[in-house]
């Protein structure tokens, strides 16, 4: 096998110089984009960190005020029952009312045309 010549090995070696530094740039700038894409990523897990916080805040609202809400529904229900109670007491009175007037009256007409 042939040496190669001084001068083809001068040239080769320059061409692995030039790839070293190219390759040299290609992973400083791998490493800058790997930094930038972890960054980001740390971004959106913060970010997903503080929405699972807001919509865990926003379910225990929820939760408070259906709570909230069936109380008020059961005091409610309570109150109306009171209200239709002392509203067929009052019916009653002024339905007996109404008789004793209408007995009154009756009397009094029969009593006058007699």
């Amino acid at each position: 096998m042939p040496e190669p010549d001084e001068e083809s090995l001068e040239s080769r070696v320059r061409n692995l110089e030039d790839e070293v530094r190219v390759s040299r740039s290609d992973a400083a700038a791998a490493r800058v984009l790997a930094g930038g894409a972890d960054r980001e990523v740390s971004d959106v897990r913060s970010e997903l960190r503080a929405h699972n916080q807001v919509l865990n805040a926003l379910r225990e609202t929820q939760l408070e005020q259906g709570q909230q809400i069936a109380e008020l529904r059961s005091e409610l229900r309570l109150e109306v029952g009171q209200l239709r109670s002392e509203m067929q007491q009052g019916f009653g009175t002024l339905h007996t009312g109404m008789a004793q007037i209408t007995a009154l009256l009756t009397t009094r007409d029969d009593g006058e045309s007699g």
